[in-house]
């Protein structure tokens, strides 16, 4: 099952990765941080890791 893992101290608030999301797993959270808020809808399409300018996200699989 993919997950988006997404480092914190990368993640610059862009969005990109939150409009790219075709399952709307990934939201900005009040401090404009990009937060995983419904990893089980993950489809593991990678449009969010390919699209983030600070290479903060990367799909993991998980059991």
């Amino acid at each position: 099952m993919p997950k988006p893992m997404i480092d914190v101290d990368k993640c610059k608030g862009c969005g990109l990765c939150a409009s790219v999301c075709p399952a709307q797993v990934i939201e900005l959270a009040q401090e404009r941080r990009a937060v995983v808020k419904r990893a089980e809808l993950c489809t593991g399409c990678r449009a969010c890791e390919a699209l983030c300018p600070e290479r903060a996200i990367v799909i993991v699989e998980s059991s």
